[in-house]
């Protein structure tokens, strides 16, 4: 199941259309429904917990062997490897700073895959948005950046992050592809016609 449908990805796409007939640069927009699968987070907390059982068990007395406290080792770290594998609780299991450093990742890789810094003058601009983290960042190639400051999209990544949590992703994506279209527009106004990367909404599920 898509993260957004077709008609919400063409309106997307539509607004990319919009914003490119007034600017010379290149507009892709990436939506991820996760940086990563982080396979290996319920594993490392259920084997912490495991190795600590022992310790804590011991706090309130010593009515356990050795065989029960192996057998509750094992049976702790089995159960509790399968319940942090639910989506929920094992994203709250990875430190925010992680997922961001994911996700920041993912943005790049995305940058170079989608062809981002091949435009002439260099003026691709990236708008990613991993949902599962509630990351939203904008990649700008030499041909902006030399022209806008980061700083300048600060905002409109903030406001955006705000409205993924509330999961209005959509209408982020269409508020963020206009606040970028007034600020390119102004910058770096349209000098001819041309689109030299597809305008569409790029989907990692």
């Amino acid at each position: 199941m898509s993260l957004l449908s077709e008609q919400e990805q063409q309106q997307v796409a539509d607004a990319i259309t919009r914003v490119e007939r007034s600017t010379d640069a290149e507009l892709v927009t990436v939506l991820a429904a996760q940086a990563d699968d982080y396979h290996y987070i319920p594993l490392v907390w259920a084997g912490l917990i495991a190795l600590l059982l022992p310790g804590i068990l011991n706090v309130f007395g010593d009515w356990l062997n050795a065989r029960q406290l192996l057998l509750s080792q094992w049976s702790s770290f089995l159960l509790l490897g399968l319940l942090f594998r639910l989506p929920a609780l094992r994203l709250r299991l990875i430190p925010l700073r992680v997922r961001h450093w994911r996700a920041a990742n993912l943005a790049r890789r995305q940058f170079l895959e989608q062809q981002l810094h091949h435009t002439d003058g260099d003026v691709g601009l990236l708008i990613f948005v991993s949902e599962a983290e509630h990351y939203v960042e904008i990649l700008a190639d030499r041909g902006i950046s030399s022209r806008i400051g980061n700083d300048v999209w600060e905002s409109l990544i903030a406001r955006f992050t705000q409205q993924v949590r509330r999961g209005q992703t959509l209408q982020g994506f269409l508020d963020c592809i206009e606040g970028c279209g007034r600020h390119l527009q102004a910058h770096l106004p349209a000098t001819q016609e041309r689109n030299q990367l597809a305008n569409r909404l790029v989907v990692l599920e």
